[in-house]
Order: structure tokens, then C-alpha cells, then sequence
């Protein structure tokens, strides 16, 4: 496994739509992607302050992370794999590499999920995360000396 987030390309549409059109990927999220939104996805990713990585393996596509500003302390961390890469590992690696790159930004890692979506809340637990506060109809993990009162 050697897993790297990148900023996103052009050359990635058609890898992150196979992605964001799986119904099943798109579950806890929203309703399998268009062509057309997925165009709109990637041109919001290519903006000069993205919110959403490429992440691979070996140079190869695997999915996206989601790494962006939370509240003014904090970073959204998330990751949106390609089925084949479920249950290998690679959502974890990935929740570890983002918590070092919140911690070297010096920001407080925070990751949201439905409430439904027991593997986000498995590896947010696995990493010393818990549930704080419901926002949006998500959940809220956050490290414990960032919990909210």
C-alpha cells in the first residue's frame, strides 16, 4: 500500500464518475451522480481552495479524500473509495495520513457521517474520535480534548 493524496485533474473525470455514479458508494450520501454534476464536482475540486483530493495507490486512482475547513480550528477529514478498495485498509490509512497533515496545519481533525454509516464511526472510534454533536443530520466525531461542552 502506498497510499498519496494529490490535488485533483482533469484526467481524473472519468475515474471519479465511475465513483460518484455507484449507488452504492453514493448511499450515506446523495443520489448517484450525473455526468454533468460530476463535471460540476471536479471544477468545484480544480477551484484554487479545493475541499476534495485525489487519493491513490501506486499512482492509481482509489477514490477522494474530503480535507477542508471545518470551523476556523478545524478540518473536515473524509475519504470516498472505489468498492474494490473497501475493507482493505485503505479508509484507515487514509483517516491516519489526514489526521498528520491536520496536526502538521495545526488544526483539530473533525469527521462527520450519517448516522447509518457504522464503518465512518468504526474507524473515527478506532482513531480516538467520539461523537460529539449531531449537525445537519450528521454525526460529529471529534478527539476528545476538542469535545464540546
Amino acid at each position: 500500500m502506498n497510499i498519496t493524496i494529490r490535488k485533483m485533474k482533469e484526467t481524473d473525470f472519468e475515474s471519479l464518475h465511475t465513483l460518484l455514479s455507484n449507488p452504492d458508494v453514493m448511499k450515506y450520501m446523495e443520489p448517484p451522480y450525473t455526468e454533468e454534476q460530476t463535471k460540476e464536482f471536479l471544477e468545484y475540486a480544480l477551484s484554487d481552495e479545493p475541499r476534495v483530493f485525489t487519493a491513490e495507490d501506486d499512482g492509481k486512482f482509489i477514490g477522494y479524500v474530503i480535507y477542508g475547513t471545518y470551523e476556523e480550528d478545524t478540518m473536515e477529514l473524509g475519504w470516498v473509495l472505489l468498492p474494490e478498495y473497501w475493507n482493505k485498509g485503505y479508509a484507515s490509512a487514509l483517516t491516519k495520513l489526514l489526521m498528520e497533515k491536520a496536526a502538521a496545519d495545526g488544526k483539530k481533525p473533525v469527521i462527520e457521517c450519517d448516522p447509518e454509516q457504522a464503518v465512518t464511526k468504526h474507524i473515527a472510534e478506532k482513531y480516538g474520535f467520539v461523537y460529539t454533536e449531531t449537525w445537519d443530520d450528521l454525526e460529529v466525531y471529534r478527539l476528545p480534548e476538542q469535545k464540546i461542552s
